[in-house]
């Protein structure tokens, strides 16, 4: 990732919250011999640990394509990104950029036992299922219960702690306030760009 000082995402609380609000993470494994492997899989933060650490499994056979366990894994992760037209600039020379958060994170992963497996694919399901209106929990009732203890085998779960990690936020960070907020404006509007997350995101870095 280039370094930019003007966009820089740091501080580990800011990875926290990344991977709160943006649990769909890429995983990306250098296999010696075969070259890079990636899959794609949400991912939890372990609120109760110190430091950064992440939970989530892989469905078999990814954790023999990526050589689960033996190696560091990056994982990806993405916030709200878009198009910004120079046409919301306002007057004077403007090129077209992406506004985008994102951030790379590194660790080995330890491998989980079926139960602990369990217990991560039981608070990943609640994490989501939160939201809805009757939530269908992994452990809801007996029936559940014994269908996710079958297709638990066909999954492997871990916990990665973030070793080290960097991150990035454009924002339009660089540019006036009054063009902030007319990109903000735009990205909030209807039309073929629109995008609500990413105006809140840039309300929040801008403090608007």
């Amino acid at each position: 990732m280039r370094r930019n000082p003007d966009y820089a995402l740091e501080g580990d609380e800011a990875l926290r919250d990344l991977i709160r609000s943006s649990p769909w993470a890429t995983i990306v494994t250098a296999v010696p011999g075969r070259g890079a492997v990636a899959s794609h899989y949400p991912v939890l933060l372990d609120e109760e640990a110190d430091g950064v650490v992440l939970l989530s499994h892989v469905g078999r056979p990814d954790e023999r394509l990526h050589e689960l366990g033996g190696h560091e894994l990056l994982v990806i992760l993405q916030g709200p990104h878009g198009y910004v037209s120079p046409s919301w600039y306002g007057a004077g020379p403007a090129v077209p950029t992406w506004n985008f958060a994102v951030a790379h994170a590194y660790g080995t992963p330890e491998l989980l036992d079926a139960d602990e497996n369990l217990a991560v694919l039981d608070r990943l399901v609640d994490r989501f299922e939160g939201a809805v209106s009757e939530p269908a929990r992994l452990l809801a009732n007996a029936a559940n219960a014994e269908y996710a203890e079958r297709i638990v085998h066909g999954t492997v779960g871990f916990r990665l702690r973030v070793t080290r990690w960097e991150g990035k936020e454009k924002m339009s960070q660089d540019k006036p306030a009054e063009v902030v907020d007319r990109i903000i404006a735009a990205l909030s509007a209807e039309g073929p760009y629109a995008n609500a997350g990413l105006a809140e995101r840039m309300r929040r870095v801008h403090g608007r």
